[in-house]
């Protein structure tokens, strides 16, 4: 395949959500206080595509030290992380069932977290592109209203905020190019079973832009314009998944921040480029998929779903 340089920076790319220690229990194991959270796993995944990520989030006074250095070894800027002095870092503890599908919540802890009032640094605010994890849409919307003119705003969001806060959700969707959401999301979300018909409810919305994850059957981009799939990778073992729609992100994020493109070629890359990422972090708990990976272990595996998909084409 063609060369491909991983660092090459040329935009900046701001990442708000939520920094976690997590117990996770999966038919694999258990790991207990092992770090988590939307903005961990978005900014450390995109900071494989270019340098200065900026961070936006907060940790309580039990947050390790040697987490806080791992996030500067990344090159992450963590001027807008804020450490509470009297509460402790947000919690998780999910047990996963043997297919890896389901979950039960068995503890969820906001702690410091419940605290979350993001006030962007000044000079975050000139951001290009833009990740906002999957938290309260008033909080979503907040940022983006203290933001210059950036280029690409990408939202998650999740049933919990579609069922208690579908109208601040709705005016936050009016100021994004881009929402993520799985497949039964965008069926609460738009009232249509068939998520084509779905997906033109939600543009109706505000998003241009839509990436529906469906699991261990990949992901959807649908635009305007075009619908795009990529297969989930083939994985013999899948260790822990509570990090792979994140580092989606991260991925699809990090490619566009660095490029810059926003053409259907390079969107389509970009999604790739997050399959990949996801790819790798469901093969180890928690982060240890993904804070040290080679170039070649990246490009490795996007040659690898290249291969899944590729065939010749034939007249009949």
């Amino acid at each position: 395949m063609s060369e491909i340089k991983l660092k090459n920076y040329k935009m900046s790319l701001l990442v708000i959500g939520s920094l976690a220690l997590d117990t996770i229990e999966t038919p694999f194991g258990k790991a207990e206080y092992t770090l988590g959270g939307s903005a961990t796993f978005i900014s450390t995944t995109a900071s494989y595509f270019l340098d200065g990520v900026r961070l936006v989030g907060i940790v309580g006074n039990d947050f390790p030290a040697g987490e806080i250095e791992f996030l500067k070894s990344r090159n992450i800027d963590i001027s807008g992380l804020e450490i509470s002095k009297s509460k402790k870092t947000f919690h998780w503890h999910g047990v996963y069932h043997t297919d890896m599908n389901q979950r039960d919540s068995i503890t969820t802890d906001l702690n410091a977290f419940e605290d979350f009032d993001p006030v962007i640094p000044e000079n975050f605010r000139d951001s290009e592109f833009v990740c906002l994890g999957n938290v309260n849409p008033e909080i979503q919307k907040k940022v983006i209203l203290q933001l210059r003119k950036p280029k690409f705003v990408m939202i998650d969001t999740m049933n919990f905020w579609i069922e208690g806060k579908l109208p601040q959700l709705k005016e936050t969707m009016k100021l994004v190019d881009m929402m993520v959401v799985n497949d039964s999301e965008a069926r609460m979300l738009s009232g249509e079973d068939n998520l084509i018909k779905a997906s033109k409810k939600i543009f109706e919305m505000g998003p241009k832009m839509l990436i529906i994850k469906k699991g261990e059957h990949g992901a959807l981009l649908i635009t305007k314009d075009f619908v795009f799939i990529v297969p989930a990778f083939l994985l013999e073992t899948v260790f822990d998944p509570t990090g792979a729609g994140d580092t989606f992100a991260g991925g699809f994020m990090g490619w566009l921040s660095k490029t810059g493109d926003l053409s259907p070629a390079n969107l389509k890359l970009a999604v790739v480029y997050g399959s990949v990422m996801a790819s790798l972090a469901v093969e180890k708990f928690s982060l240890d998929g993904i804070r040290s990976l080679s170039r070649e272990k990246i490009l490795n595996r996007l040659n690898e779903f290249r291969n899944l998909t590729h065939f010749d084409l034939v007249s009949i």
